[in-house]
Order: C-alpha cells, then sequence, then structure tokens
C-alpha cells in the first residue's frame, strides 16, 4: 500500500501551494492512503488532498481551525502507527519526548510533525518520522526550511520510506526501510 506522509502546509497563510514538481509528483490514482500531521489551515487544502486519495487521516495542528483529531491510531499493513501535530511534545521534536508519546499510543510508528524540519530514526524497534513542510513553509525554529514529504510503501512488516526534498530546484529522494520484529 503506497501512503503519502505530509503536513505543516499552511496554505493560504504562510505558503500559497504545494511546490509544481511536488504536484507533478502527486497525482490520483497512485496513492492509497494520506497520513497528515496537520496544518492545512484551509479546507481547500483538504480537499486537494482528497483528489489524491480518498483515505485521508490528519492529527490537527496548532493553526488549524477544523475539528480533525488531537491524534490517530492507524493500522496499515502489520503497522499500527500514530499522528500527532508535535505541538504537544515538549520539548518540540524531542527523541525521548516523542519515544515516550509512542509508547503511550502503543504504536509501531509514530508521525509528527511541528518542526517544519524532515527527520526519520529508530529508538529499539520503533520508527519516528517527522516529514517536515510539505510546502516549505517558514518556521519559528529555521530560516532554512527544505520542502519535502514521504512517500511509504508498507508490505505486511515491511516499510519501504522514500524522502522527497526540493532541494536548488531539484527533487531529492532518499530511500529507507523499516521491517517490524516478529
Amino acid at each position: 500500500m503506497l501512503v503519502l506522509v505530509l503536513g505543516d502546509l499552511h496554505i493560504p497563510y504562510r505558503a500559497h501551494e504545494l511546490p509544481e514538481k511536488f504536484k507533478k509528483l502527486l497525482v490520483p490514482g497512485k496513492i492509497q492512503k494520506i497520513l497528515c500531521t496537520g496544518n492545512l489551515c484551509s479546507k481547500e487544502t483538504f480537499d486537494y488532498l482528497k483528489t489524491l486519495a480518498s483515505d485521508v487521516h490528519v492529527a490537527k495542528g496548532d493553526f488549524d481551525t477544523s475539528n480533525y483529531p488531537e491524534s490517530k491510531v492507524v493500522e496499515i499493513g502489520n503497522f499500527k502507527i500514530g499522528i500527532i501535530h508535535g505541538h504537544q511534545v515538549v520539548p518540540w521534536g524531542d527523541h525521548e519526548s516523542l519515544g515516550m508519546l509512542q509508547r503511550e499510543m502503543d504504536v509501531d510508528i509514530l508521525i509528527s510533525g511541528h518542526t517544519h524540519k524532515y527527520e526519520t530514526f529508530e529508538a529499539g524497534d520503533k520508527f519516528f518520522i517527522n516529514p517536515g513542510s510539505a510546502t516549505g513553509a517558514y518556521s519559528g525554529f529555521t530560516s532554512d526550511v527544505c520542502p519535502s514529504f514521504v512517500l511509504m510503501d508498507v508490505q505486511g512488516n515491511h516499510a519501504i520510506v522514500y524522502t522527497y526534498q526540493l532541494r536548488n530546484g531539484e527533487v531529492k529522494v532518499e530511500k529507507l526501510e523499516h521491517k517490524k520484529k516478529d
């Protein structure tokens, strides 16, 4: 199953739209599910995501006015995946705090945002993904925000994670793998 993971779009307040090179990659009919860390900031942005996949899950960001849940757990393949925005994690983006939340939510993969900075890491046999900001919206953390999103190909206990980053006008792709231990 192909899963789009993204967040912190901040459309229209901090960014006008997704980068054109990302829009060309994200076409309807290829993605089965979308997991979003929030800060969509408009119904139009949610509606756009629904054109890419009918199964869209959003955690409420600190700038969202829609009635999304603060957190959500979905099952994909053999993984339990938690989705949060990340403003609840103190300090923001802290690995230990994310680990505590992952244990609290009892998930194999925790997806969080808020920092606008792409990051993945493993702790024990658990996997953590921050897809960054899909639009490159500015952040109070850094002036150097690189637009990014993640595509996850999930098959049973195996997740292949493709990270797309827009650097110097070019889309760069990195590949990682995560296997759930039986």
